[in-house]
């Protein structure tokens, strides 16, 4: 079910079409740029909602896939917005610090993940108690401090398929990873931003709390809404194979009964056939 799109007072409610001073204006920004008032760029509202339904839409699609989107948003106002829309959709994220070589460098990446991945595991488990004391509070020194750089990326197994940023000048770095390994950027694009830079910008205001709670929570509920037609996707094809096995074994079955039957038919007739073949006392005579 495609994610509703807010209407204009809703956007305008949420700040999202205040952009910046006209003296940082980016030209590449020019489509989205409605107006200026006050020496303030305006943002196109029906623009941002134009690109939101298309945004929206890719988003729910990837989603229902099975793909992964990597939440990044580092600016302070952001942090916690991130990380709880993007537990709720089930999606990784990003809050703290951009890693260098998270993706374009992530098989180096990964066993550090896996290492924080199994320490978490184990914490207050019987495996946790094989440790020494020295051991336990050595690790539990480990995973306090990768928390915060680590926390989010718990499911991330590989690289993500595709990324949403929420300020594109702050997360360049992770821009420019993304770039290299082809993967797609979805990004809030303010009006001293090149759009050309992401692969789907969503005009708006990327500096107020309002407006990046509700461009961030829309994302979210498309994601969320697409994992759902997967898990539905899943439960079908799951419930296809175990009818597919169901039949196949009964054919199997079937098959034997038939063979069995066959046999128990032959042998009488292989009695018969024995019976005739033995020679009688006249004919030995």
């Amino acid at each position: 079910m495609p994610t509703t799109i807010p209407g204009l007072k809703d956007l305008l409610k949420a700040g999202v079409h205040f952009g910046h001073s006209e003296g940082r204006w980016h030209p590449k920004a020019h489509w989205y740029i409605h107006s200026a008032r006050s020496g303030v760029h305006i943002i196109d509202l029906e623009q941002s909602q134009k690109q939101l339904e298309h945004v929206l839409a890719y988003v729910e699609k990837i989603a229902s896939e099975g793909k992964t989107i990597l939440f990044v948003g580092t600016k302070r106002q952001a942090q916690s917005i991130v990380e709880e829309e993007a537990t709720r959709a089930g999606m990784p994220f990003v809050t703290r610090r951009w890693l260098g070589g998270l993706l374009t460098n992530f098989t180096a990446m990964k066993p550090m993940l896996d290492r924080y991945r199994k320490l978490l595991s184990e914490q207050g488990t019987d495996a946790w108690e094989k440790y020494t004391k020295k051991e336990r509070v050595g690790f539990e020194k480990i995973i306090a401090k990768k928390n915060p750089l680590l926390g989010g990326l718990k499911t991330l197994n590989k690289i993500p398929d595709a990324l949403f940023v929420l300020d594109v000048r702050k997360e360049k770095t992770a821009i420019r990873e993304a770039q290299v390994k082809g993967i797609p950027v979805i990004a809030i694009c303010d009006s001293n931003i090149n759009p050309e830079q992401v692969t789907h910008p969503i005009p708006g205001n990327d500096d107020a709390v309002k407006s990046i709670a509700l461009l961030t929570k829309l994302v979210a509920d498309a994601a969320a809404a697409g994992k759902v037609q997967a898990g539905i996707a899943k439960a079908a094809a799951d419930a296809l194979k175990e009818k597919e096995a169901a039949e196949k074994k009964e054919v199997v079955v079937e098959k034997k009964a038939a063979e069995k039957k066959e046999v128990k038919k032959e042998e009488p007739k292989a009695e018969e056939k024995k019976s005739e073949d033995k020679p009688t006392e006249e004919s030995k005579s």
